[in-house]
């Protein structure tokens, strides 16, 4: 075909314009710097982007607020420290993103904003000697002590508290009421708590705490000295006692005891119909306190049974005159911590109550009740030291801390064997045992100068200390 016809129609000349659309064409070669212009512009291009992407990232790092991790206790400064410090409440720190400046950690008006810190707990206070301890569970729990060496205190009124969040395994020193050890109708020696953040030091004044143990406020008792007092539900229950004893006997000829009750929180305390204004004659004497889930349980100063409804609605009667039958067994005096001597009672959930009626010559005969009190039977005696305290837990376990060390039963006190402490017993034995679950259970020394708290994880078969102290 010629060049010049046009392959549409064979025959026809082709335009100008045709033979030009149909020609090679070879591109124009770029103006001189083209290319270096265009990685000039690439290269500008790319620092844009690595700087916006640092921009984001700092400001994402200005609205985070990295939370420390918080210490397993709450409770964080002792108000009664060496250094005399105010007591402080537990941080809560709460990570938020600022509208602000973010890129420089600042708030809606600019202001930095400060990181926020934890003030770690501080250690126990120097020679701490514990002489009442509470747990609210398998690991948290307090002793309330003394800490000071030959008249000169460690804190700002001797009395201090250990807090514990691992069975014992470490403390640390808490907030304590500012008083001292027990003196006449002064001071504080026991303690309870009713949860974590509900407790009460008492023995013979009587304080309260709401913020678990952050800030203690004494509580009017109406020139009664509190010689006993226990916890559950909602509640609180304690004996107020008409007594003159001086010293640490702060217990000691006491002559008329009243049952009061509390609600958690509220700082009134009234008295508990039928409970009331009980004595033995005008002997000098005391009384023993012990609660369930459901009733309560009164040991008079005369050996009679007291019981009733723990929630408040309803009086407390008597339901025995003589729970040990023949045998002589009436609270007697009062020990150092305010519990009886000769008759100590205690229970298991349910209605199975235990009284150990302890002889002179030491050891102790143990009765106990399937009916709340109301028929006692003689399950069998426990030879040995003089017994300081009594405690039960279900399926039959009953513990009884004495002079000599811990004695045990598992069938309701029929049989008793000693338990193993270590390679051997504080000197003096035990002052206080009690069990927070069937396997699980925490005595005292009966000497505070041992510095020690004990624990059993076998149904109180073997114990083993823990220095209460720092870590």
């Amino acid at each position: 075909m010629d060049d010049h016809q046009d392959p549409r129609d064979p025959g026809q000349p082709r335009e100008d314009v045709d033979n030009w659309l149909h020609a090679r064409i070879d591109p124009l070669p770029p103006p001189p710097g083209t290319f270096d212009l265009i990685k000039r512009r690439v290269r500008r291009r790319r620092y844009r982007q690595v700087a916006v992407s640092a921009a984001v990232a700092a400001a994402v790092a200005g609205a985070v607020v990295v939370v420390p991790r918080v210490a397993t206790s709450v409770l964080h400064v002792n108000q009664n420290s060496a250094n005399g410090a105010a007591a402080a409440g537990p941080t809560s720190p709460t990570a938020h993103a600022s509208r602000g400046n973010i890129g420089s950690g600042a708030d809606s008006t600019g202001t930095p904003t400060p990181v926020p810190t934890v003030t770690p707990p501080p250690p126990v206070p120097q020679n701490f000697r514990p002489t009442s301890a509470t747990f609210v569970g398998l690991n948290t729990g307090w002793v309330i002590g003394q800490a000071g060496v030959q008249g000169k205190c460690f804190t700002a009124y001797c009395t201090s508290i250990a807090r514990t969040s691992d069975a014992g395994k470490t403390w640390a020193g808490v907030p304590a009421p500012k008083t001292g050890y027990p003196d006449g109708a002064s001071g504080v020696g026991q303690i309870r708590f009713l949860d974590k953040n509900y407790g009460w030091a008492f023995g013979p004044q009587l304080y309260a705490t709401t913020d678990g143990g952050q800030t203690w406020a004494e509580q009017d008792t109406g020139g009664k000295r509190v010689t006993a007092l226990e916890t559950v539900g909602h509640r609180a229950f304690a004996i107020f006692a008409t007594c003159t004893g001086t010293g640490v006997g702060f217990a000691a000829q006491c002559t008329q005891f009243s049952l009061y009750s509390s609600l958690k929180g509220a700082s009134d305390w009234t008295p508990v119909t039928g409970a009331g204004n009980l004595s033995d004659g005008g002997q000098n004497s005391s009384a023993s306190l012990v609660l369930t889930s459901t009733k309560g349980y009164l040991l008079a100063p005369d050996g009679s049974l007291y019981t009733g409804p723990v929630d408040g609605t309803g009086s407390w009667q008597q339901v025995s005159s003589d729970p040990a039958g023949s045998v002589t067994c009436s609270p007697g005096a009062a020990q150092a911590d305010g519990q009886p001597s000769g008759a100590l009672l205690t229970t298991a959930n349910g209605a199975r109550a235990v009284l150990a009626c302890t002889m002179p010559g030491g050891g102790a005969n143990v009765f106990t009740s399937a009916d709340e009190g109301a028929v006692w039977r003689q399950a069998g005696t426990v030879s040995g030291g003089r017994v300081t305290t009594a405690a039960t837990q279900a399926g039959g376990l009953i513990v009884l801390s004495t002079s000599n060390g811990i004695e045990v039963s598992n069938n309701n006190g029929q049989s008793w064997q000693a338990s193993a402490a270590g390679s051997s017993g504080p000197p003096g034995g035990f002052g206080w045992v009690g069990m927070t679950s069937p396997t699980q259970g925490v005595a005292l020394p009966a000497d505070p100068f041992q510095h020690t708290a004990w624990f059993t994880f076998d149904g109180g078969h073997t114990w083993q200390p823990q220095a209460v102290s720092g870590p």
